[in-house]
């Protein structure tokens, strides 16, 4: 059985030049057919495609030589099956490639949840491979392609710090605090008020009166004005722009009171990376998936989903107030919201939820 694939695919080298591409593809014994109804696209994405050859993320969905399948999170629905414990009509959420359709391979089947090992996926992180089987209404379904899988991060981080004791600092901030990631640690450090550190945000001008009306940071402040910052107090810094020039100033003024440095994301994509021995704790990169394994073996796998969904349900209550649902159906939509992200021309107050209907 041949499915008939439509892929959007950019240039590893030049992510401003992307296409779309047509190949066909066998349904074999133990595999399924998805159909993708919707997915987000964020900065989180752009994130996957700036550190795609470090962390691998280029190898889930490859495409042909020198380009790649930007992944993105989304639904969607079993339309053919070779696979007897898996039925068609059923829904999944989960890691998606910019496609109509995908070939998966379930194993590890339980009631909840499948692993996709089709081929080149075997061998990846299972944080990514893992599926969730959607049985039944969802109370947040449009902002979970969104925010979920950003939210997951900002929870791990939010957890990791709380973990190490915040490393002894009496206030954290974020760097790009209008980015979902930062919006989702500052709800999570708000949640540890008055007994956890402060939450500062770190943004734009521009960006400022929206993330200050989140409420989820004590103070927010520009990235010109970082030193209006009370740099004898003990601060960790966490980094979800990765513009170097930003983190350099944030280094260089608390010196040895900065005690913890932390880059989770590239959101200001083509800015400086940070020069080598900056002062204060070296910078080092955040994999989330290692504090997930943490504490899926510590708490147990259910309780482990349990905190999260408590917390994501809090979040997204929270962000139902100043999310602005946008939605796009068709390639010249999908191609449009790619390229406003790629050029940073996206509101922090809006989510793009694209279709190929």
């Amino acid at each position: 059985m041949s499915t008939q694939i439509r892929e959007f695919i950019v240039n590893r080298q030049d992510f401003s030049k992307a296409q779309w591409v047509d190949r066909a593809a066998e349904l074999e014994d133990g595999q399924v057919v998805a159909e993708i109804e919707k997915f987000a696209l964020t900065a989180n994405n752009i994130t996957y495609a700036v550190a795609g050859d470090m962390l691998n993320y280029w190898a889930f969905f490859p495409a042909q030589e020198g380009w790649g399948k930007i992944p993105v999170w989304g639904f969607a629905r079993i339309v053919a099956s070779k696979c007897p414990q898996v039925a068609v009509g059923e829904r999944i959420f989960g890691y998606l490639p910019m496609a109509n359709y995908l070939v998966m391979q379930p194993e590890r089947i339980s009631a909840g949840s499948f692993l996709d090992l089709y081929k080149q996926r075997r061998d990846l992180h299972p944080v990514y491979n893992n599926y969730m089987r959607i049985t039944g209404p969802r109370a947040h379904e449009d902002l979970e392609p969104i925010l979920r899988p950003l939210f997951t991060t900002s929870f791990l981080i939010d957890d990791w710090l709380a973990d190490n004791s915040f490393f002894g600092a009496k206030q954290v901030i974020s760097i790009s605090a209008s980015s979902k990631t930062g919006l989702g640690l500052g709800f999570g450090l708000n949640r540890r008020r008055p007994s956890g550190p402060a939450a500062i945000g770190l943004t734009s001008k521009g960006n400022k009166a929206f993330v200050e009306s989140s409420g989820y940071f004590d103070k927010t402040v520009t990235y010109e004005d970082v030193s209006i910052l009370d740099a004898s107090i003990p601060t960790a810094v966490v980094d979800f722009a990765g513009n170097g020039d930003v983190l350099s100033a944030v280094h260089h003024h608390f010196r040895d009171n900065l005690v913890e440095s932390t880059t989770v994301g590239l959101s200001h994509k083509d800015a400086p990376r940070a020069p080598a021995n900056l002062p204060g704790a070296k910078p080092h990169l955040f994999f989330a998936p290692d504090q997930m394994k943490k504490r899926n073996e510590e708490w147990g796998h259910e309780a482990y989903d349990r905190k999260v969904g408590e917390s994501w349900d809090a979040f997204a209550t929270s962000a139902g107030k100043w999310m602005k649902l946008e939605r796009g159906h068709g390639e010249a939509a999908i191609a449009r919201v790619y390229s406003d992200m790629l050029a940073g021309r996206i509101n922090p107050a809006e989510g793009h939820l694209l279709s190929f209907g």
